[in-house]
This record gives C-alpha cells, sequence and structure tokens, in this order.
C-alpha cells in the first residue's frame, strides 16, 4: 500500500510505500526535513499529525511532554502512514539551517574511477547520520596530518551512505592515503556539511548544470536530488574535462540520458593547454544551443576557480540574471 503525505506549512508532498517510515519516505523524496539518530531515541522528527491514521513501526525511548501528546506529536522514523496525512514539521529550507555536525565514519569501499581518481564510500554510524543538502561539503580527516575538504558526491536521500571523489595531486597527503588502500577497518572524521551551493527548491525554471573535472562531484549531488525532487522541467548537464581527467563517471551520465526524456548530457573533451576561458566559452555555446533565453533557466556551475569564474562572466554578460547562478568549487 501507499499513502501520500502533505508537509505543512511547506505544501509539499510525498509517497511512503510499504513499511518506509514518515522520515525515510521523505528523504527519499528530497524533503529536508530536521532529524538525527534516525531511531526513537533525540526526538529531532518532531512532527504533529494534523489529520490521518498513523501506524508504529518501532519502540521510541524519547519521552513527550503531556503538551506534545496532547497536540499530536509523534516521531517520524518511527511510524509510517496508515491512511493519507498531513503533518506539521520542520524543514531545512537553505545551508544556514543545516547544523555543523562531526561524525566517525567507517571505510566502506575505495574504487578506482580512473588512473588518478577515487570513490571514496563511506558509511555513518546508524544513529548519526549527516544531514546535508544537495551540493555541499565536508572536511575529512584521518589521524593527524591528511585531511581535505571535498564536495559530498551524494543524494541527501541516502545520508548515511557518503561518496566522494578524491583526485590524487602530489604532496596531498588525504589523497595518498586513500589511493594506499584505506579498509573498513580504517575510520574518516567527517565535519559538515558547508558551503551554499545548493539547489532553489522554490524555482521551477529549467535546470541547467556545468562541472569542470572534478567539479562534476556537486554536480553528481544536484542532480541526483533535482531528480528525486521532480521539480524541474528539464535539466542539461555540460561536463568539460580535461584529457587527464576525463569523463570519469561518463556511463552513469549517459545511463540519466537514455532513462529520462527530461535530461540531456553534453560531455566536452579538452586539450590540457586550453585556457579557463576556453574551456568556459566551449560550455557556454553548448548551452546558448539548447537555451536561447538564459534569463529562463537556473545555472550550477562547479569546477577550479579559474574556471567558474570565467563561466561567471559569459553568462552573465549572455543575459542570466545574477540570482539565478550557483557557483561552487571541485575542491570544496
Amino acid at each position: 500500500m501507499s499513502a501520500r503525505v502533505q508537509v505543512q506549512p511547506s505544501g509539499r508532498e510525498f509517497i511512503v510505500d510499504g513499511n518506509d517510515s514518515l522520515l525515510e519516505a521523505a528523504l527519499h523524496a528530497g524533503l529536508s526535513l530536521d532529524y538525527g539518530c534516525s531511531a526513537g531515541n533525540c526526538g529531532k522528527c518532531k512532527a504533529r499529525v494534523v489529520s490521518g491514521q498513523l501506524h508504529r513501526l518501532r519502540h521510541s525511548d524519547h519521552a513527550f511532554t503531556a503538551a506534545e501528546k496532547a497536540a499530536g506529536m509523534v516521531l517520524m522514523c518511527c511510524h509510517t502512514a496508515a491512511t493519507d496525512l498531513v503533518i506539521e514539521a520542520r524543514e531545512a529550507h537553505g545551508a544556514a539551517d543545516m547544523p555543523l555536525q562531526t561524525i566517525d565514519a567507517r571505510v566502506r569501499a575505495v574504487r578506482p574511477m580512473g588512473e588518478d581518481m577515487r570513490l571514496l564510500h563511506l558509511q555513518t554510524p546508524r544513529g548519526n547520520r549527516l544531514r546535508f543538502l544537495a551540493g555541499q561539503s565536508a572536511r575529512l580527516s584521518i589521524g593527524a596530518g591528511a585531511a581535505a575538504s571535498l564536495p559530498i558526491a551524494s543524494c541527501p536521500c541516502d545520508e548515511r551512505n557518503l561518496h566522494f571523489h578524491v583526485c590524487r595531486y602530489a604532496g596531498d597527503a588525504f589523497a595518498e592515503r586513500v589511493f594506499a588502500g584505506l579498509t573498513g577497518a580504517d575510520s574518516v572524521r567527517v565535519e559538515g556539511p558547508r558551503g551554499e551551493f545548493v539547489l532553489d527548491e522554490a524555482s521551477a525554471r529549467p535546470l541547467v548544470f556545468v562541472a569542470f573535472d572534478t567539479g562534476f562531484a556537486p554536480v553528481k549531488s544536484l542532480i541526483e536530488h533535482a531528480m528525486a525532487l521532480e521539480a524541474a522541467e528539464t535539466l542539461h548537464l555540460v561536463w568539460v574535462a580535461s584529457a587527464g581527467r576525463g569523463h570519469y563517471l561518463d556511463n552513469l551520465c549517459r545511463a540519466w540520458s537514455d532513462a529520462l526524456d527530461n535530461f540531456r548530457y553534453e560531455p566536452i573533451s579538452a586539450p590540457p593547454e586550453a585556457s579557463a576561458d576556453a574551456l568556459a566559452g566551449a560550455a557556454l555555446e553548448r548551452l546558448r544551443q539548447a537555451h536561447s533565453r538564459l534569463e529562463e533557466v537556473d545555472a550550477y556551475v562547479a569546477g577550479p576557480a579559474s574556471c567558474t569564474q570565467a563561466a561567471e562572466l559569459l553568462l552573465l554578460e549572455r543575459g542570466l540574471p545574477r540570482a539565478q547562478l550557483r557557483l561552487g568549487t571541485a575542491e570544496g
């Protein structure tokens, strides 16, 4: 069975299928609800039931006050919907609503994505998951002296499993530890989230994404979040990759394009000697071919600062309103 849940005061809705908790279903649908342990202990995922019936999934150790009980407060992590529901719950509306957290996560896997690129998959404890918005970053540290600030490359809809794209650079102690081989016995401290390179969820304009090299990491998180929300009419990705980096997740992007009618993917391979202005110009030319009126889109651009700055100048010159442009960096 499935049930429809409306969240007040935003009016946003999501579907609960099977025995997913209200919290799980909301996160999978892209909503940024307030929560903490996800185990019924901390009480952060409180919501007030306005109408409808619930089914309890698990016991909770959290103690409600008499006033909260009388108001119809429940924990979203411990209940699912028995009927269509209307609830009142706290939502994050921007980066400022996300608390800074420190979590010790375990290494789930390290997988190659190219000669000098690795996917670092971390998993947080069940009772201490990282709340973040798509496009944000975290500082990672392994012991003393090996640390890096990296964009989170995964969707907030699976907040326990955090993906990072680690590129090897000379003198980068953190990357060297990752490439040397981390195992499940290793712990990585995660501090975050940080950054304001996040989706404008109030906008219904078509979305365009420009990624330069490893700027694809935060863009990937944004795209997956936008897909979960199902809010944008169209999504257009232009990924500019130099010969040394490559389109290391090209198959994933092509799979999105094949599966979704409203998704367009255009990879651009650039010579190593190409300037930032040349790379930005090549990306803009692809955008202009598909979007004759840039003032009608929201643009998200991520990559090395030289490339994002060059793209910013060109996009603004061609009529994109500043309020509809978001800039991120590959380094977080």
